[in-house]
């Protein structure tokens, strides 16, 4: 015990005692002090007395205290031990998972396309490990189940097995699941690392060649009305993904400088509808400069909106967004797809799908001599490595067209 005397500015005197109640985990002395103030009448005998009387019962009442809260601590300690002996004992997968999607129903941590995903995977999952107890989903059970998904007739469109990107959605969800019940205390490992996943038969892409992209946009240009135009148009002029552009607000567009900016996704999950999300990744959110051909054609289409508004009247939905339904309602992001491939169907022109357009841009770029940096950039990819993984072949081309032409200029006379 110490006991320090001080005196303010003012005069008075004050006394600062401190007491050990004891050590913490790390052998450190836990202190604990209070501030005695005598009356200015009283005399230093008294005070000294006081003091010495206050300090004694100030330091009981530390250490009793602090007692009180070890057996506090300790109890609560037990209790959750307890609970988590019970829990390993009781809980199962389905039980966690189902409690832990709630919970990022209320933090709003994964974005809605990323936590619908999850949900989506629920079936087959519980189908094969949810009845397993937490505490007993071993590294091998979760890859029987990985490994299961890669086999023949999972996939009941294709009559294959699921995609290792699908494999790896599975994954991804049940990995999370154990992370929550490390936290919980459930578990002391994650069982999910180092899982092998089936390989999938890799389709070749099926990319619009340039005089492909050039015959459909003509035709689209001639024959279809402003907004699919328009879109269509965005898509091969930009590399764009469909629900980059479907996301699309005027307030996107600078018209002084040419400059749309991408800041948010439509989207379409069935069982949930259409619905709006952020980008892909960080650098999804991108700045792309757009032809004057883009610029006249929004132009067009925004003044045909406000014709149609005018029309419409109260059955006008003000969304801002420029590719709208009849009444101004955001439209369904399958609605292109359906519309490309009925116009390709009547017009007799090879139907590659939407996809192929930003593909086209892509590889047209790279062919360019475009560096693979910045096609990255403007194709919103999160890695360099992305672009180079995807678009290997025509990398390679250029590469091949780069070095042949030094070795032409070596082997000339």
């Amino acid at each position: 015990m110490t006991i320090q005397k001080r005196v303010s500015k003012k005069g008075v005197v004050s006394y600062l005692i401190r007491v050990s109640v004891g050590y913490n985990k790390n052998g450190r002395q836990i202190m604990k002090s209070m501030t005695y103030k005598p009356e200015k009448s009283m005399k230093p005998k008294a005070v000294e007395k006081e003091l010495n009387r206050q300090a004694v019962l100030f330091e009981e009442k530390a250490k009793q205290d602090y007692e009180q809260q070890l057996k506090r601590e300790a109890e609560q300690q037990e209790q959750e031990e307890n609970e988590i002996a019970y829990a390993k004992k009781t809980i199962t997968f389905k039980e966690l998972a189902d409690e832990w999607l709630a919970l990022q129903e209320v933090s709003k941590e994964l974005k809605p396309s990323s936590l619908l995903r999850m949900k989506d995977c629920r079936e087959r999952t519980y189908k094969a490990i949810g009845n397993i107890l937490v505490s007993k989903l071993s590294y091998r059970k979760v890859q029987a189940f990985i490994t299961s998904l890669g086999m023949q007739g999972v996939n009941k469109k294709t009559g294959k097995g699921l995609s290792q990107k699908t494999q790896k959605h599975y994954l991804t969800f049940i990995s999370d699941v154990m992370l929550y019940a490390k936290k919980c205390g459930y578990v002391d490992n994650n069982p999910c690392k180092d899982i092998t996943f089936t390989k999938s038969e890799r389709k070749e892409k099926d990319i619009y060649s340039l005089a492909e992209a050039k015959a459909v946009l003509n035709l689209i240009d001639e024959k279809a009305p402003t907004d699919y135009k328009l879109f269509f148009n965005l898509l091969a002029y930009t590399g764009m993904r469909r629900g980059e552009a479907l996301g699309l607000e005027y307030n996107d567009i600078d018209f002084s400088n040419s400059v749309l900016t991408i800041k948010r996704t439509s989207n379409y999950r069935k069982g949930f509808g259409v619905y709006t999300d952020t980008p892909k990744t960080e650098t999804s959110y991108r700045s792309l400069y757009i032809q004057p051909k883009i610029i006249e054609l929004i132009k067009q289409l925004q003044a045909e909106q406000q014709e149609q508004s005018n029309k419409c009247g109260d059955l006008w939905v003000q969304s801002d967004r420029l590719f709208v339904t009849w009444c101004g309602k955001p439209m369904h992001p399958n609605t292109p797809y359906t519309w490309l491939q009925r116009f390709c169907e009547r017009e007799n022109v090879s139907f590659k799908g939407l996809h192929s357009f930003r593909h086209f841009v892509a590889t047209q770029a790279i062919a360019s001599g475009v560096d693979v940096k910045a096609v990255s950039a403007m194709l919103g990819h999160s890695q360099t490595s992305t672009t180079l993984n995807i678009y290997a072949h025509a990398v390679q081309q250029t590469n091949k067209t780069a070095l042949s032409s030094v070795a032409n200029l070596l082997e000339t006379a």
